[in-house]
């Protein structure tokens, strides 16, 4: 079970069901993002991403755990649409639960298929409230380990580089600004992809280049 709070910064991961493909095309996994901007974006800043032939990775870090909905719509800042006599609350947990459903839905559709498309649980690790315990990042084979001596100040930083690797150690590409469903072009300066905040990833030293 997710468990977020606000303030901290999370490695969210999830595969495909029995590691199947998740996208099959270009434009599953520009779906894929929308889902994400909608889904997640309200809820807190992106600092990284990638999405893989079977499994997706983002780092965010969370801002609001829960936010009111009406009529569809989140309210965001604590401002409410005008009308609001059916509004309720909805969790960031929830809301990435509907991401996946809705996406699982589609792709159903697409294939002419049915049942579960995703793990049935989605992970997501705390890297900056570490409480003794070191994350195990996920890769396509297995976990793996990560040690170092300042997990605080350290676990994001490497999760931030495991995550733009994904594509380069699964031997898709030899550079990560090769991959074009990552946040790494957009950190390099040849996209001005919107998904990402540079500013806030700076500012928690995640990201030193210019903006």
């Amino acid at each position: 079970m997710m468990h977020f709070e606000k303030d901290n910064i999370y490695h969210i991961y999830n595969q495909g069901n029995n590691k199947q493909k998740i996208f099959f095309n270009r434009e599953n996994y520009l779906f894929f993002l929308r889902k994400i901007k909608i889904h997640v974006l309200p809820y807190a800043d992106i600092f990284a991403w990638c999405l893989m032939q079977n499994h997706f990775h983002l780092m965010v870090l969370v801002n609001e755990v829960e936010l009111e909905i009406s009529f569809g719509r989140i309210a965001i800042g604590g401002a409410t649409p005008s009308r609001t006599p059916n509004s309720n609350s909805c969790s960031l947990q929830k809301s990435i639960g509907i991401l996946l459903a809705s996406y699982t839905r589609a792709i159903n559709k697409q294939n002419g298929s049915s049942g579960s498309l995703f793990r049935s649980k989605t992970k997501a690790e705390c890297l900056n409230e570490i409480n003794g315990i070191t994350p195990s990042f996920y890769n396509t084979n297995a976990g793996t380990i990560m040690h170092v001596d300042n997990p605080e100040k350290q676990y994001p930083n490497i999760c931030f580089n495991y995550i733009h690797q994904n594509p380069v150690n699964a031997g898709l590409v030899k550079y990560e600004t090769e991959w074009e469903y990552s946040s790494a072009i957009d950190y390099s300066g040849l996209r001005a992809g919107t998904l990402i905040n540079k500013e806030k990833a700076r500012k928690y030293g995640i990201f030193k280049g210019l903006l």
